[in-house]
């Protein structure tokens, strides 16, 4: 009987060990939802590697985005690691990757290759999806990949993040130049939606290989937000023009 209760606990437990790096933020509920469609998560990676190493798309965002080694880099939404496996050399041993992802099956693999591979300087990070979930001013870089047009309370997760980045901590924010539910985001709304939350724009460079755009951002310093309840909502007109 003991044996059968011990199976069935193993059994009940979240698929991933990873675990939450600092308290919650403010809570989703305080944030207005965004005036556009979510897509839905549908895989840990948007293209195949081989593509994607072809184009050196890592390499691009890393050197417009001065990633340097001993800076500490947030991947928000790492799904697979492909960013985290090359990433992980280029901050070396001085610096840190924080691989945050919010769905169990992926948080659990990617701990697994993680741990089989040695990199000991990746943490990987269970967040919520208005909320990062990492330690304030701890973060010199974060890289959303592929996924802003995912985030089903993006207010939210931005003035989250913001807490986490240093002073001049800088976001870059890889996407297609398409329409939400064709899992894009148009240029134009997504310098609406970063303004709303008191980010500064600092470069918007198309990617060489067919790879999307990167959007660079300076975080708000955590004084500098804007209260939840008075950000307001971007007008989606691509999605609107396209119907």
């Amino acid at each position: 009987m003991t044996r059968f209760v011990a199976i069935l606990l193993l059994l009940t437990l979240p698929a991933s060990a990873a675990e939450q790096l600092a308290p919650p933020g403010a809570p989703a509920e305080r944030f207005p939802k965004p005036d556009r469609p979510v897509a839905e998560i549908v895989a840990p990676q948007w293209a195949y590697e081989k593509e994607r190493d072809r184009a050196d798309e890592v390499g691009q965002v890393a050197r417009l985005m001065r990633i340097a080694p001993g800076e500490t880099v947030a991947d928000i939404g790492a799904g697979n690691g492909y960013y985290v496996f090359r990433l992980s050399p280029r901050v070396g041993p001085q610096g840190r990757i924080l691989a945050q992802d919010i769905t169990p099956d992926y948080l659990a693999d990617l701990e697994r290759r993680v741990s089989e591979a040695g990199l000991a300087n990746v943490t990987v990070v269970r967040g919520e999806a208005h909320d990062p979930r990492l330690p304030p001013g701890s973060v010199d870089a974060a890289v959303l990949v592929h996924m802003y047009h995912e985030i089903t309370q993006p207010f939210g997760l931005l003035w989250n993040l913001a807490a986490a980045m240093r002073p001049g901590g800088r976001v870059g924010i890889v996407d297609a130049d398409a329409i939400p539910s064709r899992h894009g985001t148009p240029p134009k709304l997504l310098r609406c939606e970063l303004a709303a939350v008191g980010y500064r724009e600092v470069s918007m460079t198309r990617l060489k290989g067919d790879v999307g755009y990167l959007a660079v951002f300076e975080a708000p310093a955590p004084d500098r937000r804007p209260e939840p309840e008075t950000i307001r909502p971007c007008r989606d007109e691509a999605t609107r023009a396209r119907r």
